[in-house]
């Protein structure tokens, strides 16, 4: 047992009451078009310092996103794309991968940019062989045949297909040998090793059963984009990794679908968010399924290959007054410092996006008021979110990236209106947590990641620069990426840390439930590099310590169940926590 450490690189039951709930959503309701209207003009002056600025231009980071012909409304436009940040070439420095929605017939391919020893990005798209095109959604990260280097799944409309890494720069599409196939509308997906035989499985989110010749009309009986009641649900895909086969020229490990075995195909529901991490306390890894305008699911892990829905004795399916709502992205994280995952899911301008607090172990409440986040702002269409502490004072924060799917045409006043995505576009969010698990609406103190309105989906977080602070990739449909570096002043002491098993090719340990300790206090995180929306992010645990220039010690649950306990470390460097006979 060992902990490496890595030198840091210089560059750069019910909520609060019903009432309160009922008067926000109707204050949200009728408020919507004036906050909307807010939501567009980028005037807003700062009052606190912010905590991000732009650098997509002089990073090199030039990908804008094809979405289609315009003014078609072919439903899969309206969600598309993600993107991940990973470290595709093991080389210390977090690289980047943007998904195109422009569909088979398409100029425009997904891209690959390394990011250089300055700090840049160059498109080495070219020949990697992931520089394809098709109505592409989203993306999952993971070592799938053991061997110590990141793979990469794509969700697409239509397909699915997974890369393996040939360690040299280029991937190869391997989904025919390794039996991944999925010809239904997928979405979010994560890598997860729900058997616990060292090997990655794979959860696909498959969304609704689209039929494209369906004309939709708003409420005005002008044209616009369908929504998911007008098709029936889809049946999301699990799939076994089996290890990888004798002879393999590809290095291809043998999935198989277990979709039925399993029993997550025994229901349906339009997918989109998707998170894979134990959400029982039980030490084996569960899938919660975001479903759009249904019930969410829980697939609780049965330990013997089956799984069974548990979202509603849980808490997770409905909000607090027993609704279904428009579930979309999620994030995961312990905001109160209880050593218990909670959970966020966004929603329509006319819900409230919701939290929900984990307590007793393996049980969720809606607290959304209780936590600050029902009266907000602004309220919008939010997809790609995250739990991240930027300010690193210990505390998990949270940003959201919006874009409505339906047209705003009483906000459209002061935009372009020849550009057809500008009657989607809205602001961005931010959130700072205040230590206790209650969050402050900062999003008008950081004008550069929330004034200028888009049609944002994905959301990856990472130290892309290497200095420590969770800087932030977002997608936005038919527009230009955005890379946002972090730069909050006077931020806290911090830690990242890798969770490694050697037993298993040297993989990141995908599931792992890592605690830092430091005199009284404990920060928990799980490595689980699937949440947000159709995004990946990469596979570690980011700590913000506050004051804290040393930790204690470092408690490490590992995906098999077992414990393990690695010796302290100053603070302001990344760690590597290695598996091995432990204690």
């Amino acid at each position: 047992m060992r902990a490496a450490a890595i030198g840091r690189r210089s560059f750069f039951v019910y909520d609060f009451a019903v009432t309160l709930r009922l008067a926000a959503a109707f204050a949200g309701a009728v408020l919507m078009a004036a906050l909307a209207q807010t939501s567009r003009t980028s005037g807003a002056t700062a009052v606190q310092p912010a905590w991000f600025a732009d650098i997509t231009e002089r990073s090199g980071l030039n990908f804008v996103h094809d979405a289609g012909p315009a003014g078609t409304f072919f439903m899969p436009q309206m969600l598309a794309s993600g993107g991940a940040l990973f470290d595709f070439d093991n080389d210390g420095r977090l690289d980047a991968y943007l998904v195109q929605n422009g569909g088979p017939q398409s100029r425009a391919t997904n891209r690959l940019f390394h990011q250089e020893a300055n700090g840049t990005f160059r498109d080495v798209s070219s020949g990697s062989g992931v520089d394809v095109r098709g109505w592409g959604m989203g993306t999952a990260v993971g070592d799938v045949n053991n061997d110590g280097w990141p793979d990469l799944l794509l969700t697409e409309y239509g397909r699915i297909r997974l890369f393996v890494n040939n360690r040299n720069g280029t991937f190869t599409d391997i989904s025919a040998q390794a039996g991944i196939e999925d010809a239904g509308w997928a979405t979010s997906a994560c890598f997860f090793d729900y058997d616990r035989d060292g090997w990655l499985d794979l959860f696909v989110a498959n969304y609704v059963e689209y039929k494209p010749q369906t004309v939709c009309n708003d409420r005005a009986g002008k044209r616009d984009f369908c929504g998911p009641s007008s098709f029936p649900g889809s049946a999301s895909r699990l799939f076994h990794n089996a290890g990888v086969r004798r002879g393999s020229g590809l290095n291809a490990p043998a999935f198989s679908d277990v979709t039925v075995r399993s029993g997550i195909g025994a229901v349906k529901g339009p997918a989109l968010g998707a998170l894979c991490a134990d959400l029982t306390g039980d030490r084996w890894p569960d899938v919660l399924v975001a479903n759009d305008g249904a019930a969410n699911f829980l697939w609780v892990n049965h330990h013997d290959g089956t799984f069974g829905e548990e979202a509603v004795q849980r808490g997770i399916a409905y909000d607090a007054m027993g609704r279904a709502q428009a579930n979309m992205g999620i994030a995961f994280g312990d905001i109160n410092g209880d050593g218990l995952m909670d959970l966020f899911i966004t929603h329509l301008p006319s819900e409230l996006h919701i939290g929900w607090m984990q307590g007793p172990a393996g049980f969720f409440q809606d607290r959304t008021s209780a936590i600050g986040l029902a009266t907000v702002r602004w309220h919008s269409t939010g997809f790609g979110t995250s739990f991240a502490d930027f300010d690193q004072d210990g505390a998990l924060d949270l940003a959201v990236v919006n874009g409505a799917v339906k047209r705003l045409d009483a906000v459209a006043a002061g935009l372009n209106r020849n550009d057809y995505w500008s009657w989607y576009a809205e602001r961005n969010q931010l959130f700072a947590n205040d230590g206790k698990g209650r969050f402050r609406d900062v999003s008008v103190d950081n004008p550069v990641f929330s004034s200028p309105p888009g049609v944002s989906r994905g959301l990856a977080v990472g130290d892309v620069d290497g200095d420590g602070a969770l800087d932030v990739l977002v997608t936005r449909t038919a527009s230009s990426a955005r890379l946002f570096k972090n730069v909050a002043p006077a931020r806290g002491h911090w830690l990242k840390v890798r969770a490694i098993e050697p037993a298993h090719g040297g993989r990141d340990a995908y599931g792992a439930e890592i605690t830092v300790r430091a005199g009284p206090r404990r920060w928990t995180r799980v490595i689980a590099a699937g949440t947000s929306f159709l995004s990946s992010g990469p596979a570690e645990a980011h700590v913000g310590l506050g004051n804290v220039d040393r930790v204690d010690a470092f408690d490490v649950v590992w995906p098999d169940g077992t414990e393990q306990h690695f010796p302290g470390s100053p603070a302001d460097r990344a760690i590597v926590l290695r598996k091995a006979g432990g204690r």
